[in-house]
Order: C-alpha cells, then sequence, then structure tokens
C-alpha cells in the first residue's frame, strides 16, 4: 500500500511542478492483466486464474522520439499498470507491452499469442488504453482436464 501512495504522490509533484513551468502536461495509463489457462485450452474457464505477481515490460516512444521502458508486476487481481505525467509534447506516441515472467510454480509457459502487442496511443490525457490478456499454460494440463 505504501508504494501505492508513494506513486501517486511522486505523480503528483511532477503534475504539480509541470503546471508551474507553464508547460501543458498530459498523463497516459496502460493497464492489462496475465492469466493462467490451466487447460491450455484457450478458452476461460472455471479452472483458470489470474497470477499475482507476473512481470510484464512496456517500451513506449514518445512524440519527440525518446524511448521509455517500465517494469510493472501484476497485483492480487492480475493487474499491471504503468502511468505517467509528461510534458504534452514528449506524451506517448506509440508502444509495445510484452510479458516478462510468471512466477507461479505452475504456470510458467507462454501461450500462443502472448509474445507482446504493439499499439499507438492516441488517447487524449487521463484516458486509459487497455492490453488484451496475456496467457501463461502448465507444462504438463491436469489429468481433470480432459
Amino acid at each position: 500500500m505504501e508504494s501505492k501512495w508513494s506513486g501517486l504522490l511522486t505523480l503528483g509533484l511532477c503534475f504539480a511542478i509541470l503546471m508551474a513551468n507553464g508547460v501543458r502536461s498530459w498523463t497516459g495509463e496502460i493497464h492489462g492483466r496475465v492469466v493462467c489457462d490451466v487447460c491450455g485450452d484457450s478458452s476461460i474457464g472455471p479452472e483458470d486464474h489470474v497470477l499475482q505477481g507476473a512481470e510484464v515490460a512496456v517500451l513506449c516512444i514518445t512524440k519527440s522520439g525518446e524511448v521509455l521502458n517500465y517494469q510493472a508486476f501484476t497485483n492480487s487481481n492480475g493487474i499491471y499498470t504503468v502511468a505517467e505525467t509528461m510534458p504534452e509534447s514528449e506524451r506517448w506516441d506509440a508502444c509495445l507491452a510484452r510479458p516478462i515472467s510468471s512466477f507461479h510454480s505452475h504456470c510458467t509457459h507462454l501461450g500462443e499469442g502472448s509474445a507482446g502487442v504493439k499499439f499507438s496511443y492516441n488517447h487524449p490525457s487521463g484516458y486509459s488504453h487497455s492490453v488484451r490478456p496475456f496467457v501463461y499454460r502448465p507444462a504438463i494440463v491436469p489429468a481433470y482436464c480432459s
């Protein structure tokens, strides 16, 4: 909980500094979910679950050409979030989100189509972009899935 508040405080401080300097600020957010497809059947069922602590990398290129690299971990709901406030002229132009690792001992194999997602970021300040879920599968599918 402490890191959430310190992150919000940092975000607020950056916003205040930008506004004090007369620079128009912009805030963007990217979020997504990481799940375990227990039966490896590419459909979400009651046996599947979210993965807490999974690592996701988000790489964004700004309008000015700067490359920004973010690291995020999923919460208890399997959701990761990356957010930043910056000058409008430096806002994200395009991003790539990709799964890095799952720390769940039984669900560590990346599912098909989960290598990464590229997207343009055309949202106005304050809006969020949702990335489709990244899927991990177990090395051995449980017998009850047959």
